[in-house]
């Protein structure tokens, strides 16, 4: 099993605080086994088995539960069990399954010496939701699918090196499930085919009530076809008609934003950086795992700069930072990354092939008048970086630990 370092140091300063700590992400990115990496640590603190309840919505002792009441009664019993004095920490996967999950939560933690945990994979425990159901007394974590760092790991013993394992990292993505396949093609790409079904089906078709299910997955394709791409939703069905398919704006938007409800991709906005304002077309859209690409319209690494930036995308929102698209003047920078005070600048491509490329590459962060760093992250091995823009291969950036 793999430690999750990044997110046991993100979720350890909430430790034994009366904030109820929500886990969300698409389905099978591993928020189940990050409760129970928690509990290990907790462990290591001191914490005693006999302290935890644990609770799946989704196995067989979740599913005998057939109100939220039978939930209170099972809490009640425990925390008679440890008496007044010792905290009791609770454990709840996939809790949105359990109508009425969100009272007995709150009771929870409000009438018991209590430190909360809950996992959900769908729209119904979204930010905007949650500040509803718990009050406003909790924080949430999105769990990704592994980074590149994490596949190493996971991969170790194919006793492979980082650049060739980066290849099978560009075309099976880093979903947890893949570990029990050893990185066979036909089979991996036969899961995710089946996670993805699971995720459209489940989190996308039947929350959404989408009857056009076809319509659906070729508005998915088109986003897939065009990771990288700044596009919007009058372009895609624009696209659709010039393929004889009268398919309204509004519907475009109602299943893109069904998609990122259920974690299955994110749009990222644009942000005018001379007028320091987001801007309302053209926006670029990433998958959570660049797996389901390879395994729906294949051709990872022929399309390799697309598939880079999504990589790069994600590792940023991994390491805490909020993401934008840069434009400054003609010119587009691939990504604006913020955390509390800092910002940094990244052009992500495949290889700096020729001086064209590199004036390009480089050339996008002229007119800047910041001091904030600048990257230029591309498969190259040697350096490159020139008048204070740092040039970096990118599998030494995604592995770096700082």
């Amino acid at each position: 099993m793999i430690n999750r370092k990044l997110y046991i140091r993100q979720l350890r300063p909430f430790y034994n605080t009366p904030m109820i700590k929500v886990l969300t992400g698409m389905r099978r990115s591993g928020k189940s086994t990050m409760l129970f990496l928690i509990q290990e640590d907790l462990k290591s603190t001191g914490v005693e088995e006999r302290q935890f309840f644990r609770l799946n919505m989704e196995t067989v002792e979740g599913l005998t539960l057939e109100s939220s009441q039978d939930l209170l009664t099972r809490l009640n019993t425990f925390f008679s069990s440890l008496g007044k004095e010792k905290k009791g920490y609770v454990f709840l996967d996939e809790v949105q399954l359990l109508s009425g999950w969100e009272k007995v939560v709150n009771a929870c933690n409000t009438s018991y010496n209590a430190d909360i945990y809950i996992t959900g994979s769908n729209a119904s425990l979204l930010s905007s939701d949650l500040a509803t159901y718990l009050s406003g007394r909790y924080i949430s974590f999105q769990i990704h699918p592994f980074s590149f760092s994490e596949f190493i790991d996971l991969f170790a013993h194919l006793e492979k090196p980082s650049s060739k394992l980066f290849l099978d990292y560009l075309t099976f993505g880093g979903m947890p499930s893949l570990q029990y396949l050893d990185l066979k093609y036909e089979p991996s790409m036969q899961l995710l085919r089946d996670i993805y079904n699971t995720i459209i089906l489940k989190d996308v078709v039947a929350y959404g009530q989408v009857r056009d299910i076809d319509l659906l997955q070729r508005i998915i394709s088109f986003v897939l076809s065009n990771i990288g791409n700044t596009f919007s939703a009058t372009s895609i069905s624009r696209y659709f008609k010039s393929e004889n398919r009268s398919v309204s704006v509004d519907t475009v938007l109602s299943y893109l934003s069904l998609c990122e409800d259920a974690f299955f991709i994110k749009r990222v906005r644009r942000q005018d950086l001379a007028g320091k304002k987001l801007l309302a077309v053209n926006e670029k859209y990433y998958v959570a795992d660049h797996g389901f690409r390879e395994s729906l319209l294949g051709g990872n690494q022929a399309s390799i700069q697309g598939v880079l930036e999504n990589i790069v995308y994600w590792e940023l929102l991994r390491r805490g930072f909020s993401v934008t698209i840069g434009r400054l003047a003609d010119k587009e920078i691939d990504f604006v990354a913020t955390k509390k005070s800092e910002t940094q600048y990244f052009q992500v491509a495949y290889l700096l092939a020729d001086e064209n490329t590199i004036a390009r590459e480089f050339g996008a962060f002229s007119g800047l008048d910041d001091n904030y760093d600048r990257y230029v992250l591309s498969m190259d091995q040697i350096n490159l970086s020139r008048v204070g823009i740092r040039h970096l291969n990118i599998i030494d950036w995604l592995t770096r630990s700082d």
